[in-house]
């Protein structure tokens, strides 16, 4: 008797020789959530705790054959883009995921972290802008990279000008965007979601102190895992929070660098065995 399947989420990401980023963390927080990841590999980073030195873009060509065979194979529910690594691999993944309309796109582009490209990032930013948050179904994007994002040019205001950030983005074609990382205490930690409406949900968390890699990247791939398993938007936002502030909570110190998201913290606090359920069923 065959079982029945796991949600499937196709994520196109980078490889993390630690795991705390890239496709090793969003396939730990997947399978958190009861779903099974599926991979493509955009490229490679080299990097430590401490941070990524440097990033190594696999073909573009590469991409998409990986991405082709594999859902020529198998249905998705999702798909999460992260760094896509070059222009050609945006535009490569862009394609795609066009084929796919009906299932979410969750992105989250990982602007802040990565080394700088000098006038190449900067035309990456712009194939971003215009090969993929039109079929961006959530982008999450921190407060500092919204405007580079949005690319709003502007004079000085008294205006709420992160609004007019976020609604550039929606009116590019993406349905909602979850800012991290908005104004608020200097205690907490805040977050807003946002659609063509406006503000859809402002969560505010207790800021846990010390420095982590992998907290964007478990917030993202666990909202990607519960899109699939059939939550609408809001839902999913407000659950991956209280997922990751957890994970962080629980964080792990691998090596002299920053500490690292636990996604399985809820198997380590089981009892005993037998007794381990992940968070979603």
């Amino acid at each position: 008797m065959q079982n029945q399947t796991s949600p499937l989420i196709l994520t196109f990401g980078p490889t993390d020789p630690v795991g705390a980023v890239g496709i090793q963390a969003d396939l730990a927080s997947f399978a958190a959530m009861g779903c099974h990841g599926l991979s493509v590999v955009t490229s490679l980073l080299i990097g430590d705790t401490a941070r990524i030195e440097d990033i190594q873009p696999v073909d573009a060509d590469w991409v998409a054959d990986q991405a082709r065979v594999v859902l020529e194979d198998m249905p998705v529910s999702a798909f999460k883009v992260g760094v896509v690594g070059s222009i050609e691999n945006a535009s490569a993944i862009a394609e795609i995921v066009s084929d796919y309309p009906e299932a979410p796109l969750i992105f989250d582009p990982f602007l802040s972290s990565q080394p700088d490209q000098g006038p190449d990032g900067e035309e990456l930013i712009m194939a971003l802008r215009e090969l993929l948050i039109p079929q961006t179904t959530l982008l999450v994007v921190s407060a500092v990279e919204l405007s580079r994002l949005a690319e709003t040019w502007r004079e000085p205001s008294e205006e709420d000008m992160l609004a007019i950030d976020v609604m550039r983005l929606i009116e590019m074609g993406c349905e909602y965007v979850f800012v991290t990382g908005t104004p608020t205490d200097l205690t907490d930690v805040a977050n807003t979601l946002f659609n063509s409406d406006g503000v859809v949900r402002h969560d505010n968390w207790q800021r846990i102190s010390g420095s982590y890699s992998g907290a964007g990247a478990t917030l993202s791939s666990t909202i990607a895992a519960l899109l699939a398993n059939g939550l609408d938007v809001p839902e999913a936002v407000l659950e991956a929070q209280e997922f990751t502030i957890a994970s962080i909570a629980n964080a792990q110190r691998l090596g002299m660098g920053r500490l690292v998201p636990d996604r399985y913290f809820w198997a380590r606090e089981a009892e005993g065995p037998g007794e381990v359920e992940p968070p979603i069923q």
